[in-house]
Parts: C-alpha cells; sequence; structure tokens
C-alpha cells in the first residue's frame, strides 16, 4: 500500500505489498519477485490466429467453439470479448466475459477485431 510499490503485473492492483523478497496482491493472490517489478513491459509478443499483434486492452473475438472446463456451457464461435490483458503461462490471454466471469484463453483461438 505503499507509493513505492508497484502495481500488481496479474490485475493492475494498486494495493501490493511486500513481505520478504516478494511482493504479493491481496486482491488476486498474484506473488511475484520484486526483482520482477518492471519485467511486465518486456514479456514476448503475443499474436493471435492470422498472426496480429495483440496489446492489453485490444478486442477481440473466438474462432471456434470453445469448451468451458468445470461447466456445461459452451463459448460460441464470434464471442467479442473486450479488454484482453496479457499474461505469460499457459493462457496467455486473461478476460471476463459476460454471463461466465474471468477466464483465460489461448491466442490461438482468437482473432483481433480492428477499426
Amino acid at each position: 500500500m505503499s507509493d513505492l510499490l508497484p502495481p500488481c503485473p496479474a490485475c493492475a492492483s494498486a494495493y501490493s505489498y511486500q513481505q520478504d523478497a516478494l511482493l504479493i496482491c491481496p486482491e488476486c493472490g498474484h506473488e511475484w519477485a520484486a526483482s520482477e517489478a518492471g519485467a511486465g513491459e518486456t514479456a514476448a509478443e503475443v499474436r493471435d490466429s492470422v498472426g496480429n499483434l495483440l496489446q492489453d486492452g485490444d478486442t477481440v473475438t473466438l474462432i471456434k467453439d470453445l469448451k468451458l472446463k468445470g461447466a456445461s456451457s459452451t463459448l460460441k464461435v464470434g464471442t467479442k470479448v473486450r479488454g484482453i490483458r496479457l499474461v505469460e503461462g499457459d493462457h496467455d490471454i486473461d478476460c471476463r466475459i459476460a454471463g461466465v466471469g474471468a477466464i483465460g484463453l489461448k491466442s490461438q483461438f482468437v482473432k483481433k477485431v480492428t477499426g
């Protein structure tokens, strides 16, 4: 909760705090090393299914139906997702979808909406 600590790289919360060598976000539970504080800007570039470069805040659409693990519902092709956030890991896009909530998507299943 200090102005000297960086915001959480996962959810951009300003309420991060330091515990030993780690910085911790109380809102999403993300933990990262204090030495990684500015590392989010040097992340590898993420491209959609057709090769367009994706950035935080972009709008994308799904290019195929995706079954949700642990649920009986399916995300349909053409579903528009606004305000994506790029993350590192197996699923490289974090987003919120109305009626579903927060989920992670792989960039190979989305196409950037231009215009």
